[in-house]
């Protein structure tokens, strides 16, 4: 495999502004790592990133939740960016395999499914009729995520690629970057308080039946696995463990009287058991192990990792 290369999405934050890339500069002393400038929205924008690679890992992609015009300012470019990168693979003529990460959320939005015991794997695909009929919470997220996936499926046909798509569940643990987006802070907001990032939680559990993790370290693990494995083909669940926000609330409490859990948050409805299950027996029939298979061990590097960022405190 070719020395990586990092390529920065976006377009007002240069390759050299330390306040955005000072984590990708700290890498380069672990090894070679090459950071370029790129921008999903520009074609062509990846040539000099793809060229003379044997892999492209694609794990970039919009995502605003409190957009107010999702589909022109997350779905569409959601599509056209990974499309983009598509192009710049097929363009290069050395690239083996593209590995695309997409979301469990492409996977988990089925209003159909009612009652409890449902197994969902990557046979699965999130209802986008009824998301973009009836607009719950989030909805454009999945989405995005299902027609990025679809879109990517035909380029790569029609072209001759090998595109292996990898969907990750909610994804947990410390992060080399100086701040913290997305999963970190939705994890960690029973013992914030944080309103607004528990909410996106309890959206997660009400919409798809559970609370999955999986720790970063599985994550990048299982796309090194998929993008090596002669024999891998299609989508792979990544997902280690299936649980719920009370199930979360009682281990935290446990583990960590430090930051007691705001019980505040606990109100309404909430499940005490995962109602469906998602499966990466896929992934683990291949070949595939994680390390992390419990919630006891994925929560001590975000913690610590939550104090650096200034979600908890110190």
């Amino acid at each position: 495999m070719n020395h990586p290369r990092s390529c920065r999405f976006d377009t007002e934050n240069p390759p050299d502004d330390m306040a955005k890339n000072s984590h990708l500069k700290d890498l380069q002393a672990l090894g070679q790592l090459e950071v370029l400038r790129a921008d999903l929205d520009e074609e062509g924008s990846f040539d000099e990133a793809v060229a003379g690679c044997d892999y492209a890992f694609l794990v970039a992609a919009p995502m605003n939740h409190k957009s107010e015009n999702p589909e022109v300012e997350l779905i569409e470019p959601a599509v056209r960016g990974t499309l983009n990168v598509m192009r710049s693979c097929a363009k290069a003529g050395t690239v083996k395999r593209v590995i695309l990460t997409s979301s469990a959320g492409a996977v988990t939005t089925r209003p159909e499914l009612q009652g409890d015991g449902h197994v969902l794997d990557e046979e699965s695909w999130s209802n986008v009729d009824y998301l973009t009929a009836n607009k719950p919470p989030f909805w454009a997220y999945p989405v995005s995520k299902v027609l990025l996936e679809k879109e990517a499926s035909r380029f790569a046909q029609e072209h001759g690629i090998s595109l292996v798509t990898v969907c990750p569940v909610v994804t947990v643990g410390a992060a080399p970057a100086p701040s913290a987006r997305t999963s970190v802070p939705i994890c960690l907001s029973l013992l914030s308080g944080d309103e607004t990032e528990f909410a996106v939680l309890r959206g997660i559990e009400r919409g798809s039946g559970t609370v999955a993790l999986v720790h970063v370290d599985d994550v990048c693990r299982a796309e090194l696995f998929v993008a090596e494995e002669p024999a891998a083909v299609g989508r792979y669940l990544c997902s280690s463990l299936n649980t719920t926000i009370l199930e979360l609330a009682r281990f935290l409490a446990h583990k960590y009287p430090r930051y007691p859990v705001k019980t505040n948050l606990l109100s309404g409805e909430l499940l005490e058991k995962p109602r469906v299950r998602l499966s990466s027996a896929k992934l683990v029939r291949e070949g595939f192990e994680y390390k992390y298979k419990t919630v006891d061990g994925m929560y001590d590097e975000m913690i610590e990792y939550g104090q650096t960022v200034g979600i908890l405190s110190s």
